[in-house]
């Protein structure tokens, strides 16, 4: 599969939902639950410096038996995550998921953050596809291909 994230983002959107490292956790989790995701991008600025996910609440919060209250993302975020270029093809982002074990990838283009994908639009974009192909194969057997 050779389409690019960058044509990915352009059918899902670019929304990137964002919290500063001074966020209390509970109102990061607060934002996560109102957009339904499973993570948020940590800005300073237009600088990517974390990011804060399901998996950061359970092991650094409630495993570590810390107030949610009192606890500011950046003391729990993941700082330097794993970031993809605009110009990563679906399988080779699908590939840096599975290596990497993370299900959000910040998406940049010269350096600059652009949006994110998450192992779910990734699976979705390439079942979409497959679902295309399969149905181009059915056409062209039943002789309904057009040309």
């Amino acid at each position: 599969m050779t389409d690019t994230l960058r044509i990915l983002l352009r059918k899902k959107g670019r929304t990137v939902h964002s919290v500063t490292p001074q966020t209390r956790v509970v109102d990061a989790v607060r934002k996560m639950n109102t957009e339904r995701i499973g993570a948020v991008l940590v800005m300073d600025g237009e600088e990517l410096v974390g990011i804060f996910t399901e998996r950061d609440v359970l092991c650094r919060i409630v495993d570590e038996d810390r107030n949610a209250k009192e606890t500011l993302v950046s003391e729990v975020m993941t700082a330097q995550p794993v970031v993809v270029k605009s110009e990563t093809t679906v399988e080779q982002a699908m590939a840096v998921v599975s290596e990497k074990r993370c299900r959000h990838l910040p998406v940049v283009e010269d350096s600059r953050l652009v949006g994110v994908v998450s192992s779910g639009d990734l699976t979705h974009w390439v079942t979409r596809n497959q679902e295309f192909h399969i149905q181009d194969l059915v056409n062209f057997i039943t002789s309904k291909y057009p040309g």
